[in-house]
């Protein structure tokens, strides 16, 4: 089996910022992970992540808010995007 897209979605504000989420179906875990999706969940402006949420190979699921890099507990993708879009809702100041 090769990845295999299963979700896509760009949004672009009217301030310049933008996010993009896109989750893949892999055949095996990216080492660091114990399930069989690939994703990069991106939300910035000017060229600097503001908010992002991967699993980069050998790092496994992880959460960069500020600059800041901390581990994510991934449970289900729902939950993976609902945690993001409520950190990018945070930092825009939306509620």
């Amino acid at each position: 089996m090769k990845a295999r897209r299963l979700f896509y979605d760009r949004m672009d504000y009217p301030d310049g910022a933008f996010l993009e989420m896109v989750i893949w179906a892999v055949p095996d875990p990216v080492a660091g992970s114990r399930h069989g999706l690939k994703y990069s969940l991106y939300y910035g402006r000017d060229g600097r992540r503001l908010v992002g949420y991967d699993n980069e190979r050998g790092k496994g699921d992880n959460r960069h808010v500020d600059g800041g890099e901390e581990a994510y507990a991934f449970t289900t993708p729902e939950a993976l995007v609902a945690d993001f879009l409520a950190d990018v809702r945070k930092l825009r100041g939306e509620p």
